[in-house]
């Protein structure tokens, strides 16, 4: 049990260390900006339907759930309420970071972790370059600034898909499912799932990128760093997301 609290605190340090050489590699100089356009490409544009498919789908359950839940205390019309506070705080956010980070995490970890084993990421400190700004820097960026807008499209797509469920269930209008949208909705919940896309941004694309630059063992440790990279992933993407929802519920309630 020492031994693996020993790793653990290990790990943390260099994962904080890396974060740290990224934030430099930032303000040191400019980022190339070929890798940081394809990295765009890769984290947000090529996630846009799988995230648009689990929105979908994920609201109009929600909907399905609440408006059959509600129903035996005739509180059903206010489905629309109860579905858009879930998707807009939690599940938007939350689906959209397990989702894009179980494919973007993963293909992190794999491409750094074969940079690792064919020794390029030893050519590049070689030639007097730094892989954390070459690397590092771009990926993690990209993630940041692409979940969030990831996000947004999750819970449009999301309150949409539970709108058309509450009107064929509940017979309500869709102007009227809106209303009560606007009614519930605020600042202050927009940016509680944006704040924490964020952050789930960045956990996914530091993770990845530690796990795949600490890849040994050859192509077996590629496979080894690529689930590795889902599942670290994955648990601190749920784990971060309890303590982010305490902290933004006491900051904005």
């Amino acid at each position: 049990m020492t031994a693996r609290f020993t790793t653990f605190l290990q790990s943390f340090g260099a994962v904080a260390r890396l974060s740290w050489a990224t934030l430099f590699a930032f303000w040191r100089s400019p980022i190339d900006l070929r890798p940081l356009i394809h990295q765009f490409d890769t984290a947000g544009l090529q996630s846009w339907s799988i995230t648009v498919l689990t929105a979908a789908f994920t609201g109009m359950v929600l909907a399905l759930q609440f408006s059959t839940g509600l129903e035996p205390y005739g509180a059903s019309m206010y489905t629309g309420k109860l579905a858009a506070l879930g998707i807009v705080r939690e599940l938007g956010p939350m689906l959209t970071a397990l989702l894009v980070g179980g494919r973007v995490g993963s293909g992190f970890a794999a491409e750094l972790g074969s940079m690792v084993v064919t020794e390029q990421v030893d050519a590049i400190r070689a030639l007097g370059a730094d892989p954390v700004k070459k690397l590092v820097a771009p990926r993690v960026f990209a993630c940041i600034v692409m979940l969030p807008l990831l996000t947004i499209l999750a819970d449009f797509v999301g309150i949409s898909g539970a709108m058309i469920i509450t009107v064929r269930e509940v017979g309500i209008t869709p102007s009227f499912f809106y209303a009560q949208i606007l009614d519930t909705l605020w600042v202050s919940d927009l940016m509680h799932g944006l704040m924490k896309s964020v952050a789930f941004g960045y956990i996914i694309g530091i993770v990845g990128c530690f796990i795949g630059l600490n890849t040994s063992g050859g192509t077996e440790g590629v496979g080894h760093a690529t689930t590795q990279a889902v599942v670290v992933g994955a648990i601190c993407l749920l784990v971060s997301n309890f303590f982010l929802t305490k902290l933004f519920l006491a900051l904005y309630g």
